[in-house]
């Protein structure tokens, strides 16, 4: 599988996860100078929007996959979400950025979601 159908396999069942545990998809793969945000989600009570990135790998070879979110890769998160939140025609108050990082090898995948870490 290439690296690209693993991520867009990752995302969809993150996708599939949050929607079964109540949340709202607000969009994806929203695109900036600065990134991509993977996931816009507003959480299930509807008080917070949280930008989410995915992370998927099908191996820890090279890591766990949460091992990827460096100093860097935080940092344009957190300036690709700024940019999603100054897009918006309305004051969001609360928000926050997410990461789930999938390990996907041959059983279903091991999802871990961390909140608020960038």
């Amino acid at each position: 599988m290439s690296r690209q159908t693993l991520g867009r396999r990752g995302e969809d069942f993150a996708v599939h996860h949050l929607e079964a545990h109540g949340w709202t998809i607000h969009q994806r793969n929203w695109r900036c100078r600065h990134g991509e945000i993977d996931i816009v989600a507003i959480t299930p009570d509807g008080t917070t929007v949280v930008f989410i990135e995915v992370r998927t790998r099908s191996s820890v070879n090279a890591g766990h996959p949460l091992e990827t979110i460096g100093v860097r890769k935080a940092a344009r998160m957190r300036r690709t979400a700024g940019a999603w939140l100054s897009a918006q025609a309305e004051f969001i108050p609360q928000f926050r950025i997410d990461v789930i990082g999938l390990l996907w090898d041959d059983a279903p995948p091991e999802l871990i979601h961390l909140e608020g870490l960038a």
